[in-house]
């Protein structure tokens, strides 16, 4: 998706009411009377949608993603302050309202979404427009009020200024001189300042969610009370797919304090005065289910041994993902061939804070509070399944403890819909136990990789293959949209395809159904992707004589960017010097999402597993929203990958997840996290994804070291222990 071309009647500024300045998705530009209404007018003067002015020349600007740690209610706002010159002491961010038509974002066919890393890069266009729509429309009404050329006015942390009459007013003194819709010039990219001016963009601002968070004032959904509400707890039926049969809900009935007892397509709920009696009562049905469902068949290690299978056998075709020259025919007259099969295992999201969602329905009308990383699909979700028309459906994002993409989806809000169209009037408040979260799991897939590297006589890399064997995101998602995309599933199929120069490449993927739903995950396929093609790399290197350094610079010689962030985190690490204490370090490259990472690792082993004392890392983001922020980013994604290498299994028997809580499913602890050493290496170039980056280098980067140490490769996430 693009931006559409903005023209001068699509940019209307009033006095009171929220103006439609930047229109993304489908659609024409919206009246000023629904605009003003899906908005939210304020007080202010609202130059472009985004925007509102308070005569004390205090800005309000509306955040649109979801804020889940992550700092996007700082970086989306800070982006438009700097186009629209904004004294950033003087700015206030509220989550925007979830209308897709005004806040949508681009990269998500203008739905609200927020994953995948397209926040910033989704956004930024759209916000550097905006703000400096905005700027322009109040250039306007002061030139206007003082008589003079726009061009001679001049912009600067909230105050406009004409220096040949020594004149000044504050945005707030030039918002009051709007008397109704006024024209103003259009815009496009090309006016848009260098990177050079920057004066927000490229700076730590302090995160404007952090404050609320330190003191306990933030508002999470879990937190969410209002008048009369009532809590529910569901018990969900133990296999994906099964349906509650017949229910004895006689001792549950009896608890006081519980108000009914409901009847689900995929459980029973009881809804209490509070959540304890409503999950108290709970453990006291008695359900028998059906038995039917095909996923009581789905047993994860036996799935994962015929997964291997599949993806050992090179002469099954599969889905093209990538294709380039011929790739077969590089690795039938290759002079060496190096293959390797890789195996991941399930892993769950486990979001600190847990599922939940509050939802109240007034007549044909139902209103939900919810910790959703999409207040579409929220929508989406709700129309089709508890019967409403989208148009009927208003959605409150709160704050998220942790998405992780597990809150893409909005599974979750199923029951909660249900449970108030079956108390019209009645808020009620459903909230899932740890051991929900796990039952119900859509974790990251199971997978199997086989890759191929062919070498000519030369050492050189001249053919590349690469299968990947997995359950489908999209392909159950949207079916109609992943058999649009040529059966291509992006999450899985992420960042297998990279930058390096290999003349011959085909990289496929065999789609399998099994009947577990498999779902977003923190770096989703770039997770495993990168692990196999990293750690294939560098047994290339070994085979050739090279060093890891070196093979990935030589492969990277058309990409300058790509050899800066390789060549400082070699720097920072002292790549290349002896270890001593028996350590060794490990190398790995990422350039998903467009963003560019090198990291090294530097590990010993103890007792048969890798203990990291030291990550570095170098990252190119093209222009760095908040440096700070991107450190704290890489710092977390990689501790995200570390838990995950090193412990996390989610197993299934029979159809259920084998891990109930915590005490089965280790993650890291705070005493086994790394010093991490993150330089932040901006360049003249569009954002890119920056929330999962860390992630993909960690494993590979310790497998390598791994191999220097022990000699054993390592081809399973998570590890094995080494003997």
């Amino acid at each position: 998706m693009t931006i559409q071309s903005i023209s001068r009647r699509s940019f209307l500024v009033g006095s009171g009411t929220a103006m439609v300045g930047v229109m993304l998705g489908g659609g024409g530009i919206a009246s000023l009377a629904q605009a003003a209404e899906q908005a939210g007018t304020s007080a202010g003067f609202s130059p472009v949608a985004w925007v509102s002015i308070s005569p004390d020349n205090t800005t309000l600007i509306y955040s649109p993603a979801a804020e889940m740690g992550q700092g996007t209610m700082t970086s989306i706002p800070a982006i438009l302050a700097d186009d629209m010159e904004l004294d950033w002491s003087l700015v206030r961010v509220e989550q925007s309202p979830s209308v897709a038509k005004l806040f949508g974002n681009p990269k998500f066919g203008g739905g609200m979404v927020t994953g995948s890393s397209r926040t910033v890069v989704g956004y930024y266009e759209v916000m550097r427009l905006a703000g400096l729509q905005a700027k322009l429309a109040l250039v306007n009404l002061a030139a206007q009020a003082w008589g003079v050329p726009a061009t001679e006015v001049v912009a600067e942390k909230s105050v406009l200024k004409h220096a040949a009459s020594n004149r000044q007013m504050t945005y707030g003194e030039a918002a009051a001189q709007a008397k109704g819709p006024v024209e103003a010039p259009a815009v496009d990219k090309s006016m848009l300042k260098p990177m050079s001016q920057f004066k927000i963009i490229g700076t730590d601002q302090p995160r404007v969610d952090l404050p609320a968070k330190s003191n306990g004032t933030a508002k999470f959904g879990i937190d969410f009370r209002m008048p009369g509400m009532v809590w529910a707890s569901v018990l969900y039926t133990p296999v994906q797919g099964d349906k509650p049969e017949a229910v004895d809900d006689a001792a549950a009935r009896a608890v006081k304090g519980v108000k009914d007892v409901v009847k689900l397509p995929f459980g029973v709920a009881v809804v209490a005065d509070s959540f304890a009696t409503a999950r108290k009562a709970r453990d006291l049905l008695k359900v028998t289910w059906t038995t039917s469902s095909p996923s009581r068949g789905y047993d994860s290690d036996v799935v994962l041994k015929d997964f291997v299978t599949k993806a050992e056998n090179v002469g099954e075709a599969g889905d093209v993902w990538h294709a380039q020259g011929d790739a077969a025919a590089a690795v039938k007259g290759a002079a060496r061939t190096i293959a390797a099969t890789y195996t991941t295992e399930h892993v769950a999201q486990c979001t600190m804070e847990p599922m939940n969602c509050t939802a109240r329905v007034d007549g044909d009308k139902i209103e939900v509070w919810v910790p959703s990383q999409s207040a579409s699909i929220v929508v989406g979700t709700l129309a089709a399944v508890a019967g409403f028309k989208p148009e009927n459906i208003t959605v409150n994002l709160t704050l998220l403890g942790g998405g992780y993409g597990r809150r893409v989806e909005a599974d979750y809000t199923i029951e909660a819909a249900l449970l108030a169209k079956a108390m019209p009037g009645v808020p009620v408040h459903v909230i899932w136990t740890r051991e929900d979260d796990f039952q119900r799991s859509r974790g990251r897939p199971l997978t199997a990789q086989h890759l191929v590297a062919a070498l000519d006589d030369k050492g050189k890399l001249v053919g590349w293959h690469h299968r990947v064997v997995s359950e489908g995101i999209y392909a159950r998602v949207n079916p109609k949209a992943y058999a649009g995309a040529g059966n291509k599933d992006a999450p899985v199929m992420e960042a297998a395809d990279t930058i390096y120069d290999i003349p011959d490449q085909r990289i496929e993927h065999n789609l399998e159904k099994r009947g577990i739903d498999v779902s977003f995950w923190r770096a989703v396929g770039a997770g495993y992707t990168k692990f196999a093609i990293e750690t294939v790399l560098d047994e290339v290197a070994q085979a050739t004589n090279k060093d890891p350094l070196d093979l990935r610079l030589e492969l990277t010689h058309k990409n300058p960017r790509a050899q800066a962030v390789l060549k400082e985190v070699a720097a920072m690490s002292g790549w290349g010097k002896p270890r001593t204490d028996g350590r060794a370090l490990g190398l790995a490259f990422s350039d998903a999402w467009t963003t560019f990472i090198g990291m090294v690792v530097e590990v010993s082993m103890k007792e048969g597993r890798p203990h990291i004392h030291q990550i570095w890392a170098a990252v190119d983001c093209g222009h760095a929203i908040s440096p700070r922020n991107i450190r704290s980013q890489v710092e977390g994604a990689a501790i995200f990958g570390i838990s995950s290498m090193l412990y996390e299994k989610l197993v299934y028997k029979g159809g259920q997840a084998q891990q109930r809580n915590f005490n089965q499913y280790t993650l890291l602890r705070a005493n086994q996290t790394p010093p991490i050493d993150v330089k932040v290496m901006p360049t003249d170039n569009p954002p890119g994804g920056m929330g999962e980056v860390g992630l993909p280098p960690v494993a590979p980067a310790v497998a390598n070291a791994v191999f220097t140490l022990t000699g054993k490769r390592i081809r399973s996430l998570p590890f094995p222990v080494i003997t």
